[in-house]
Order: structure tokens, then C-alpha cells, then sequence
């Protein structure tokens, strides 16, 4: 076991020195364990990788064995999910061969949106009594000097499994989830060795700063941790997010089993189904299906500030034309001259300058050169304008949002707040849309819809 260094919980003070000063001494740390831990690989990769999942709001689903890229883009394209769970470390797994599971492939799944929920499934409880486990290290159950064996073999796991994750690329402050089985939680020695296994993962997690997340039965791992963290809140440390497989078919966060107020908001994640087939984009691939509430739930950065703070972002875009004044018509007028149309001032009067830019912008996007902005057709190409064209769906946020939410404004009236936040209502507008042009009502934003959107069809 690698000597490491006591550092302090992410979000709390440190006892002395910089945050600065800290995360240097953990991405050292971080890089030894990956050294040793792992053949010699660095942590160079996290460098290039964000912190996942973060802040999600939507569905996810896991699966033994990382899909290939192939499917992985099918899915993106054609299903409901947005987040995956993959089995990353852990000797108890079903599928250690991972061929799929490179730095690489965390990478592109990171970069086109996905979020990630990286698996350690190791040692499980001392009183399992599924045949596949009984095969592997358990939990030791002596309770001798407070169940230390216990506690030492959860830092172990810790620290392998941070290990694993610097060796992929996945990086500090992603949340690492351990799989602790369904067990009898009525046994004393069994009870209270996994739970001070889990405060020991839990704390080496921090260390190393990362977030902890443990993923069990809600009737069996999750309730323990629930009635301990109830009734004995100093004894444990108890994990920052759960994740609770309680197969009542409902997508919420929400279980009988687990009190209400524990871990909320934004601290769980729900596995509702279990194994089962789906087939997405033509892929079918064995899943448990989720619902997650992460983070502080999906979120999107601040709206750009577009010529000195005008705003774009309206519910409605009426027709505007030659002699017509107000917030709309500055809007247009700016949005025109950051496509480079229009070289008046942004003045909030339709003028004759702005009639030709007007003009202009039309003719280039293949409408009729008509000197207003009718209330759809080039409202809708002009607000959708914009970098990138990715795929959109339940749960996604970001900029595009922004102009997805204005561009079905200005086609369809959808009344939608462009918060930037792809919600239910958004996902609504979505499906009308497509339903509208003889798509299939996925909910799903691909390419075939932006490029619908930047022609202005309505």
C-alpha cells in the first residue's frame, strides 16, 4: 500500500495551506496510485476530461459490459438516456474484460454528452449468499478494534478504483459509485462490517477528491446506510449520493424503503427497472434503467452577452418591419450583425438600414427577399444560428438549449422559458415539432432537426 497524504474533504477548509497547494498535493497523490496501482499509467488524461456526472437531471441506464462506440452513438441518437453507468474496477465483477473501456472511449462518450457513472464492484458482504460472490473476497466481519479489517479494505477499494478512474481519464470531483449486493442486513458482525467498509471508501474518496456513491438494494445496502445515518449520525461516514435500486417502475428518486429528506436534494439516483432488452437506433443491449437527480440538477451556462446585453430571448417573435420599434426589432438588428448583415447601430428602429440587412440575410438562407422578419419562417432560422448542432434531449444543458427553446418559439409558439435547460415541457415542444415534419416523435434533437430549424420550417 502506497504512503499517501491526509488531506480534507472536498468543499471544506483545509487545515493549512491553499486550495491550490491541495489539489496539487492530491493530483500527486492521484498519479502514485495510478503508477502502482495500474502498470505504470499516469493520470495525465484527467486533464482532458471533466467531472462527471455532475449536474444531470434525466435518464440513465447500466450495463455490464461498456457498449462499442457504435452503439453508444446509436443510443445517443435514438433513445431517452443521456447517462451510463459502466463497471470500471472491482474483482467481483461479471465483466472485468472490458474491451471497449479505454481513456478514449471515456473521452468521445464525455465530449458528445454523455454522463458517466463509473462502477466498482468489489468485496460484498460477509453474509451474501449468492453463489458468485461466496467465490470471491467478502467483507471481513470481525469486529475486533472496530471492524479495522473492515475499514482497511474499503480504503483499499478506494484507492484501486481511483486508481482505475485516473488510468481512464475520469476526474477529480466525478463521483465513484461502489455496488454493494443485496444481503440480510439483520445480522449484527455482517451490518456493521459493511457499513464501516462504505465510511472507509467514503473517506478516502474525499481524500483523493472525489465523490462517493454507493449504489445497493433499497430494501437491504441502502437501508442500513438510511437507519444509520438516521440513528447514529456521527458513527459513519455516509456517502455524498446514493443509489438505490428499488424496481417499483417509477423514474423518480423516490423509495419506501429510505426516508424521505435523506440525501436530497440532488443526491440520488433511482434504478426503477431491472435487467431487461431495449433496442434504440436499431441496437438492442440488455439494461437496468435509471433516473437521475445529480448535482444541482441539470443546469446550462449564463446566456451570452450579445451586443452589449440585448436580449433575444422571447416566448413570441411577432413579424417586424420597416417603421417598427421595440425589444424584438433590436433583437433582430443584433442578431444580424453577428451573422454580419447588418452594420447599423442596434437602436431598436426598423429602419431602411435594417430592411436591407433584413433583405440580405433572407436571400442567403433561401427565402423570398422580403424586407420584415415574418413571425416564423426567418425568425426561426435567424435565432437557431449559432456554434454546434449537437444532439439534445431530456436532460441536457448548454447554449444550444437556448436556441433550440428560441427557434420553437419562433416556429411554433411553444411559450417555452429559454432557460437552457432541456425539460419536459422543451421535450414537448420537441416531439410536436417532429411530429409536425413526420419525424419520429423521439424527443430527441439530431441533425434532421437543426437543419429543419435553420431553414426556418415551421
Amino acid at each position: 500500500m502506497p504512503t499517501v497524504l491526509p488531506l480534507t474533504r472536498p468543499g471544506r477548509p483545509a487545515g493549512s495551506g491553499s486550495v491550490a497547494v491541495r489539489r496539487t498535493a492530491v493530483a500527486v497523490v492521484v498519479a502514485v496510485l495510478a503508477s502502482l496501482l495500474s502498470g505504470g499509467v499516469t493520470a495525465g488524461a484527467q486533464a482532458r476530461t471533466v467531472a462527471t456526472p455532475g449536474n444531470f437531471t434525466g435518464y440513465g441506464f447500466d450495463q455490464c459490459l461498456a457498449p462499442t462506440q457504435s452503439a453508444m452513438d446509436a443510443w445517443l441518437r435514438s433513445s431517452p438516456f443521456l447517462a451510463v453507468g459502466i463497471y470500471i474496477s472491482g474483482d467481483s465483477r461479471a465483466c472485468r474484460d472490458q474491451p471497449n473501456l479505454t481513456p478514449a472511449w471515456i473521452s468521445t462518450q464525455l465530449r458528445k454528452g454523455w454522463r458517466l457513472l463509473p462502477i466498482t464492484l468489489g468485496p460484498q458482504a460477509s453474509c451474501t449468499t449468492r453463489d458468485r460472490y461466496l467465490q470471491q473476497v467478502r467483507i471481513n466481519p470481525s469486529a475486533r478494534k472496530g471492524y479495522v479489517k473492515a475499514r482497511r479494505q474499503g480504503r483499499a477499494e478506494a484507492e484501486k478504483t481511483v486508481a482505475r478512474a485516473a488510468q481512464l481519464g475520469l476526474s477529480s470531483g466525478s463521483t465513484l459509485w461502489y455496488d454493494l449486493e443485496a444481503f440480510n442486513i439483520a445480522g449484527r458482525d455482517c451490518r456493521e462490517s459493511a457499513l464501516s467498509f462504505l465510511s472507509s471508501w467514503t473517506k478516502r474518496l474525499h481524500q483523493l477528491d472525489y465523490v462517493s456513491g454507493v449504489y445497493s438494494s433499497a430494501a437491504s445496502g441502502l437501508k442500513m446506510l438510511d437507519d444509520a445515518g438516521a440513528t447514529r449520525p456521527d458513527a459513519h461516514t455516509m456517502p455524498d449520493q446514493v443509489w438505490i435500486a428499488d424496481w417499483n417502475g417509477r423514474a423518480d428518486v423516490g423509495s419506501t424503503y429510505i426516508r424521505s429528506g435523506s440525501w436530497m436534494p440532488h443526491s440520488r439516483v433511482h434504478q426503477y427497472r431491472g435487467g431487461h432488452d431495449e433496442t434504440w437506433g436499431g441496437v438492442r443491449i440488455n439494461i437496468d434503467s435509471n433516473w437521475l437527480d445529480l448535482g444541482e440538477g441539470s443546469s446550462a451556462p449564463p446566456a451570452l452577452k450579445l451586443c452589449g446585453g440585448v436580449g433575444v430571448d422571447f416566448t413570441d417573435y411577432a413579424p417586424v418591419s420597416l417603421g417598427d420599434s421595440g425589444r424584438r426589432v433590436q433583437a433582430a438588428q443584433c442578431l444580424l450583425s453577428r451573422e454580419g448583415f447588418h452594420n447599423g447601430e442596434v437602436s431598436g428602429v426598423f429602419d431602411e438600414t435594417t430592411r436591407t440587412a433584413v433583405r440580405a440575410y433572407r436571400r442567403s438562407t433561401g427565402l423570398a427577399p422580403r424586407g420584415r422578419l415574418s413571425p416564423r419562417a426567418a425568425w426561426t432560422s435567424l435565432v437557431v444560428r449559432g456554434s454546434g448542432d449537437p444532439v439534445l434531449k431530456l436532460g441536457s444543458g448548454s447554449r444550444a438549449v437556448r436556441r433550440l427553446q428560441r427557434a420553437l418559439n419562433a416556429a411554433d409558439a411553444a411559450g417555452l422559458a429559454t432557460t437552457g435547460v432541456f425539460e419536459a415541457k422543451t421535450a414537448t415542444a420537441v416531439r410536436s415539432y417532429q411530429r409536425d415534419h413526420r419525424l419520429s416523435t423521439s424527443g430527441v434533437v439530431t441533425d434532421t432537426v437543426w437543419k429543419l430549424l435553420r431553414r426556418g420550417s415551421r
